[in-house]
């Protein structure tokens, strides 16, 4: 026993539990892919070209090529972090050779839609997002 009346093995394993969650702790934060940015997020840089000028143009006001565009995006699968209504503004990237709009999207959240606080990429129709980072 030690002078903490817990027996020596019982303080190890509870030293190397600590030792190890911080570990995984500290491990999980500074986890970078081999582009140097953190998983879920995205390079503006590896963005496809189109999804680039489309962040280019969000950031200068327009013009876009959707009268969509810069609508509100109302998060409702909850896939983006929580705001309130009317945070987030929905863009499309377009998609050579679609007919449509495509599916691939920037999602930007802010108080003011030129300068965003964050803004997301979806390459599947809001399935998933990666935050863009510069």
């Amino acid at each position: 026993m030690s002078f903490s009346g817990r027996p020596l093995w019982w303080q190890a394993l509870h030293k190397t539990g600590l030792v190890l969650t911080l570990a995984c702790a500290a491990l999980a934060t500074s986890v970078v892919n081999a582009r140097g940015v953190a998983p879920g997020t995205v390079a503006l840089v590896a963005l496809p070209a189109e999804a680039q000028a489309t962040h280019r143009l969000i950031l200068a006001g327009g013009p876009f090529a959707s009268h969509k565009d810069g609508t509100v995006f109302g998060n409702r699968e909850r896939a983006l972090p929580r705001q309130p209504r009317g945070f987030y503004h929905e863009y499309t990237v377009r998609t050579p050779g679609a007919r449509d709009r495509g599916a691939r999207r920037i999602v930007c959240g802010g108080r003011e839609p030129q300068h965003p606080d964050a803004c997301f990429y979806s390459d599947d129709h809001y399935a998933s997002f990666q935050q863009i980072v510069p």
